[in-house]
């Protein structure tokens, strides 16, 4: 060969070595932090405590007499699903790591720069695996496991208000959709003109209740509306209000019968094609408190009446939380006027394009994506800012 290619091969030849120790020596300080993070949630999670619990679990569970009382069944049975989430979660996260380490010294040990591409990759997963997971444990909230009971009801904005409802309506369906959550739409009120004038809906998968507490309040929509034959900018308001569904609630909310009365009415609006035609839609009204709750979706008036005392036990149950935590942000929220300076977020299609959240201050260009149920973005930023306000700060003087 001549020396000076040769000089230049051994020079290519030795960056290429020199390329690859970088990137080995940016992976390795990576899965340290990652492994880092693991031992975190190893402790956080309680995994040595969820395991003792697992396994008392399944043997309730085993036990043949255990649907005997079916209350006690579903709470075992669902206790256990969700340790054996949490067990199933942070295990796969360890064994990320573990294999992205093993793949690293092997890299290393042979200069072997084709395995780059497979660890980086097996670093992403680790990483995506420890956000879910310290995303998990920023519901520290009695409730934030549980179903959720939604409501929305249009506000300022007339016309435009019943259609900004709907889309809200559409946007949690679709956020919903997007995460495996199952949403049951109970009831809808029609607009009139277009549109909703209110819904109420529930949601159910762990977690519903934490991720949808962070949508709680006055929702602002800035257009120019489809209903003004002037084609001016309209400000529009919705609201949505959540509270925990809980599947059996009767021992700690006693409801009594003559505190309620119960109005049978033919079903319409957006309930979907079983929604019954018959006069099988109920509403229940709470007198002492006012609270009204009505289901129209369900086949028959029994069904209907069922599902809508399961709500307004779920109601009741917050009422009582806040009035006893002397707090209604706790679990409902702060209740305000649906209309100017009450709003939590505002949705700009018109002059510009824009959805901020006013408690987090997180913006996004794309209002189409979040009007399409990309909600995730929000909802941690939420749930980040909602903990960084609880937790005191460690430099402060004592």
């Amino acid at each position: 060969m001549i020396p000076a290619i040769a000089d230049r091969a051994a020079s290519s030849s030795t960056a290429a070595v020199a390329e690859v120790s970088r990137s080995l020596s940016d992976l390795t300080d990576a899965l340290a932090d990652l492994d880092r993070r693991v031992g975190e949630a190893h402790h956080y999670l309680g995994i040595d405590e969820a395991r003792t619990a697992a396994n008392r679990l399944e043997a309730e569970a085993s036990e043949p007499s255990l649907w005997d009382d079916p209350d006690r069944a579903r709470a075992v049975t669902t206790r256990l699903s969700r340790v054996r989430d949490d067990i199933d979660r942070w295990h796969r996260a360890r064994v990320e790591v573990d294999d992205a380490t093993a793949l690293v010294e092997l890299a290393a040990e042979e200069d072997d720069a084709e395995l780059l591409p497979e660890i980086g990759e097996a670093v992403e997963a680790a990483e995506r695996r420890l956000a879910e997971i310290e995303l998990m444990a920023l519901f520290s909230g009695e409730h934030d496991h549980s179903d959720a009971v939604c409501e929305i009801n249009s506000g300022a904005g007339g016309t435009d208000a019943c259609d900004w409802a709907e889309m809200l309506l559409r946007m949690y369906q679709r956020w919903a959709e997007r995460n495996d959550f199952t949403v049951e739409l109970t009831e809808a009120t029609d607009g009139g003109e277009a549109g909703i004038s209110s819904a109420t809906f529930l949601v159910k998968g762990r977690h519903a209740f934490g991720f949808l507490a962070a949508e709680r309040g006055v929702h602002r929509l800035v257009r120019i509306s489809p209903f003004d034959a002037q084609s001016r900018r309209h400000t529009a308001f919705a609201s949505l209000k959540v509270v925990p569904f809980f599947d059996e609630v009767s021992d700690e909310v006693p409801i009594d019968e003559g505190d309620l009365r119960i109005d049978t009415y033919r079903s319409s609006g957006a309930g979907g094609q079983h929604v019954n035609v018959t006069d099988s839609a109920v509403r229940i009204t709470h007198l002492p408190t006012g609270i009204v709750v009505a289901c129209q979706n369900e086949r028959s008036q029994h069904q209907n009446k069922d599902r809508a005392m399961q709500m307004l036990a779920a109601k009741l149950a917050d009422l009582q939380r806040t009035e006893r935590e002397a707090e209604v942000a706790a679990l409902a929220g702060e209740q305000r006027d649906v209309a100017w300076g009450s709003q939590i977020r505002s949705y700009v299609l018109h002059p510009y394009q824009q959805v901020k959240d006013l408690r987090t201050g997180m913006e996004i260009g794309n209002v189409d994506a979040v009007l399409d149920g990309d909600l995730d973005g929000l909802m941690e930023a939420y749930l980040r800012w909602q903990r960084s306000q609880q937790v005191p700060d460690s430099t402060a003087p004592r």
